[in-house]
């Protein structure tokens, strides 16, 4: 059974991504696993006075437990209950080696974390805990942002600037998208003369037939030179309620699109999910020496 591993801190910013994370595994029948990394010592207040003292690991435990517990219900109603979910909170000195680890232990299909701001793009490359998700990630990492409701995937636009690992990520989209009967188009914005453009869409999709069987993949070439822009209008035009990228080890694509003086010459906001594969995730193992 694959495993989505949501990643909180019980704030409101992060009911989304529960929602999102709670939905997407119900219809992927897939177990959830909910943690919140804490850092122990934790403090706790001395009865009948205002001094703190250090509370056990096996009660900050305890506490968190039940905070994740009440979180769930609070949000996703009585029922996540009959659900396969399970609530393991973790101590740790760093959010996000705690849930990498965590990643690890489960062998997580991606990871699901809340994203805050009035530009979730921006907000998503400069907050430090989804940027080093994405770089140390040992899979891949789904950001939703604050201020959506959930919807059903139908429309998956996965922005392709033809790289090598292209195949392997639309491989595993297509194993999400199944579910769902979602279509996945592949998108490239290109600035070249249009039969070099061409050419390298052909053959892109030629590797992709070769070894995605998923039916509902369409290709979309379109050539400009605002690259950022016309992606982002694309989103809009194409009703996508999901935009995937793949980021190269050393500054890639989705690095670029991101990055926060592009995203600040956008003209309209964008807020979808993203989902960022790192070219790597195919070839790490789940060894604790990713840490």
């Amino acid at each position: 059974m694959k495993t989505l591993l949501y990643a909180t801190d019980c704030s409101p910013n992060a009911i989304p991504a529960l929602l999102y994370a709670y939905h997407i595994s119900k219809t992927m029948k897939a177990r959830l696993v909910v943690t919140y990394v804490f850092q122990h010592p934790e403090l706790l207040g001395l009865q009948g006075g205002n001094e703190l003292a250090p509370m056990s690991e096996e009660k900050a435990l305890e506490h968190y437990y039940e905070r994740l517990e009440n979180f769930c219900s609070e949000h996703l109603g009585p029922q996540w209950r009959s659900r396969n979910i399970l609530i393991e909170p973790i101590s740790g000195k760093s959010v996000v080696k705690g849930i990498i680890s965590k990643a690890m232990d489960w062998r997580a299909y991606f990871i699901v974390v809340g994203i805050t701001g009035d530009n979730p793009l921006r907000d998503f490359i400069v907050g430090s805990t989804t940027k080093l998700l994405i770089n140390k990630a040992p899979c891949p990492v789904l950001a939703i942002p604050s201020e959506i409701g959930y919807e059903t995937l139908q429309t998956i636009v996965y922005a392709s600037d033809f790289e090598d690992g292209d195949v392997y990520a639309i491989r595993r989209l297509a194993e999400m998208a199944e579910p769902f009967g979602a279509k996945i188009i592949v998108v490239h914005v290109s600035r070249d003369v249009a039969h070099v453009g061409d050419n390298r869409m052909n053959l892109l999709k030629e590797r992709i037939q070769k070894k995605v069987s998923y039916p509902n993949i369409s290709y979309k070439l379109i050539f400009s030179d605002k690259v950022f822009e016309t992606l982002q209008h694309t989103l809009g035009d194409l009703k996508a309620n999901l935009v995937v990228m793949l980021e190269r080890d050393k500054g890639g694509w989705a690095e670029q699109w991101l990055h926060r003086d592009l995203v600040k010459r956008m003209e309209t906001k964008t807020e979808i999910p993203l989902l960022s594969f790192r070219e790597g995730n195919h070839q790490l193992s789940y060894v604790k020496a990713t840490l």
